[in-house]
């Protein structure tokens, strides 16, 4: 599913006198005017981008959880497998989708909250256990957020196919709040800096995984007979803006420069498996980012994008190319 959120105009951008070309025409259709035509043309260029849901200004955190994530978090306690991630330039409202705020939860606070609420819910002959990690890629190097003394990890593929990173802290957790204050911990480590788009603007991609393991009662976890184990991702992912966008120089202009490699390679996985590529071949081994979500992206699993973009006409270029990048992606079909 490819899901895609249009943000309110800032202040800054009224300041500049930008207006608003970006427009939600529809639940699934979202118009983008070119600013370049002139006013008085009797007829503007525009283009149409179809998703699977679109969400204008208005719309609410919960509004967007429930047409987006709630119908995973079943799933995952069954077994499969579930990844959503943010996508956009920096500023466009990727973290606030999220994490959101203490009066807004975002989506990754909500769907922690209906996980631990069903096991709550289910019968007692089945037990549970939820563990957590926490990472961030930057510049293509892992660390992690629970753990950042253990410097940087590496990736390994095991027998099976599955990609793990070697050495990652994971943590048993047996409430919703607790996982919270894990994500709020790992935050306060992450690396940001500011950039001329956003004063506390994300430099790297943060995953937050949970694994989720049901059996029966009275079988025990050691024998493996009737268990169960679904993986959540959710990842929050850098800025997808243009260098000269961020004004980036020295560290910043290297740091961006991993960015758009890793959101390169991610787009050239995602034009393979929709079938717009000219090999078959899907190439994960071209980013950290992309080995790592290899089983979200064509593997056994339900994946959400949700893609932001601002309605200024000023972040025009920015736009486009996030809902071109988008609309690409909703032609991957994975098989569960």
């Amino acid at each position: 599913q490819v899901a895609l959120r249009i943000r309110s105009m800032s202040a800054a951008e009224l300041a500049a006198g930008a207006r608003t070309i970006a427009h939600r025409r529809d639940e699934q259709v979202v118009v983008l005017e070119d600013p370049s035509d002139a006013p008085h043309a009797s007829c503007s260029r525009e283009q149409s981008y179809i998703f699977d849901v679109a969400f204008d200004p208005t719309a609410t955190q919960e509004t967007v959880y429930r047409a987006t994530t709630h119908g995973l978090v079943t799933g995952v306690l069954s077994g499969c497998n579930a990844t959503i991630f943010t996508y956009g330039p920096t500023g466009c409202g990727k973290t606030y989708t999220m994490l959101g705020t203490d009066g807004e939860p975002g989506i990754c606070v909500r769907a922690l909250g209906e996980l631990f609420q069903a096991i709550e819910d289910t019968s007692g002959d089945t037990e549970y256990r939820i563990t957590v990690s926490y990472l961030e890629i930057y510049n293509e190097m892992i660390r992690d957020l629970l753990n950042p003394s253990r410097g940087h990890l590496q990736l390994w593929e095991d027998a099976g196919g599955t990609v793990r990173v070697a050495g990652i802290t994971e943590i048993s957790a047996s409430s919703a709040q607790e996982v919270t204050q894990l994500l709020a911990r790992g935050n306060r480590q992450r690396t940001q800096e500011p950039t001329a788009t956003n004063r506390s603007s994300s430099r790297s991609h943060a995953v937050l995984q949970l694994t989720v393991c049901r059996w029966h009662r009275g079988r025990g976890l050691c024998r493996g007979r009737g268990l169960r184990r679904g993986h959540l991702f959710m990842a929050d992912l850098a800025g997808s803006e243009r260098a000269a966008q961020t004004q980036n120089r020295g560290q910043r202009m290297k740091e961006g420069a991993h960015i758009n490699r890793s959101l390169l390679a991610l787009g050239n996985c995602i034009k393979a498996l929709s079938g717009q590529a000219s090999s078959k071949y899907i190439n994960y081994r071209d980013s950290k980012l992309t080995r790592l979500l290899k089983g979200s992206l064509g593997g056994s699993s339900r994946t959400v994008m949700i893609a932001h973009i601002s309605p200024a006409s000023t972040a025009f270029h920015e736009s486009r190319s996030t809902l071109a990048y988008a609309h690409r992606a909703r032609s991957i079909r994975t098989a569960v």
